[in-house]
């Protein structure tokens, strides 16, 4: 039963943060009584036992899903329906009177906080303007293993379960030569993989494979750990493939875009904690340690690396 409540608990959560704006909406209309029903009714798509489903809220999830215009059809008659299950469990949910549960009750604030913590964020950095081409520019050459100097990798790789990279795996991998061989031997064993092939900017990958691959050879079988999953990759390749400034601006601009709203959020944050009271009550409860800046270069390049990879 409390597996059932916490799921509804979910489910009111998103109800609550989706239907924000829709229930902003219908409190204005309600504002304005003096005026023709009408004017509200040519709003509405659907009634649900009674309660109206907006074109508001049509939009509303739609520019949440990014719907693309050759989508759009398809995927408003998806939505709407959508939107009047929700309608209709919220419904349920409220005749069994699930809203004066503690753990929905709860949900609810959690979900109602975030939101409003999050607008006000928003509206911090709302305005940030575009950067300006020497940033560009500068980002461009400062990082020129991302950009001028990319190197991309070819290789095929196998994916395995950390435990049986064991004594008798590692006794029979010295015979390997391909991975198709590994995947056989794996097959015989009844031991579950993931197979293969990606292309990727040295400067992308993790610095554990990155590193292996220096000295790396084609044709080279070689296990990198990754915590619970073990990597077997072969390599294919090394060869230069530069991205140029042009190619490039699109991604560095959303990327110093992103980095600039970071910063100002970390520093809205800042401010906030310095100017409160803040009390620690709880003995058990310590005073959390001031976290060093990070190397804003080095999070430009985890925060970019996923829009490189498409540039071949």
């Amino acid at each position: 039963m409390n597996t059932k409540i916490e799921n509804l608990a979910n489910h009111l959560s998103a109800i609550a943060s989706k239907s924000l704006i829709g229930l902003i909406v219908a409190t204005a209309l309600i504002g304005c009584g003096e005026k023709p029903s009408d004017a509200k009714v040519s709003q509405s798509l659907v009634r649900v036992n009674g309660k109206e489903i907006t074109v508001h809220q049509l939009n509303n999830e739609l520019a949440r899903a990014n719907i693309q215009p050759a989508q759009k059809e398809a995927a408003t008659k998806q939505i709407l329906s959508s939107l009047i299950d929700r309608q209709l469990l919220e419904d349920a949910a409220l005749k069994a009177k699930l809203d004066r549960n503690p753990n929905v009750m709860q949900t609810i604030e959690r979900a109602k906080s975030q939101i409003i913590a999050q607008a006000y964020l928003q509206s911090k950095v709302a305005n940030i303007g575009k950067p300006e081409k020497s940033e560009i520019e500068a980002f461009y050459k400062k990082n020129p293993a991302l950009f001028s100097e990319r190197k991309l990798v070819e290789m095929e790789q196998l994916l395995i379960d950390s435990r049986y990279i064991n004594d008798e795996f590692k006794s029979v991998l010295g015979g390997f030569k391909t991975l198709q061989e590994v995947a056989l031997w794996l097959d015989s064993k009844g031991i579950q993989y993931d197979r293969g092939e990606v292309a990727r900017s040295v400067a992308e990958l993790p610095p554990q494979i990155s590193e292996r691959l220096k000295d790396a050879r084609k044709g080279q079988l070689f296990v990198i750990g990754m915590g619970p999953r073990t990597m077997l990759v072969l390599m294919d390749s090394i060869k230069d493939s530069p991205v140029s400034l042009a190619d490039a601006t699109t991604q560095i601009e959303q990327t110093l875009l992103n980095n600039k709203r970071k910063e100002i959020g970390e520093l809205e944050i800042k401010r906030l904690r310095e100017e409160a009271k803040i009390d620690y009550l709880n003995s058990s409860v310590e005073k959390p340690q001031v976290a060093e800046k990070k190397d804003v270069n080095k999070n430009a390049k985890d925060d970019i690396t996923s829009g490189i990879t498409g540039l071949k």
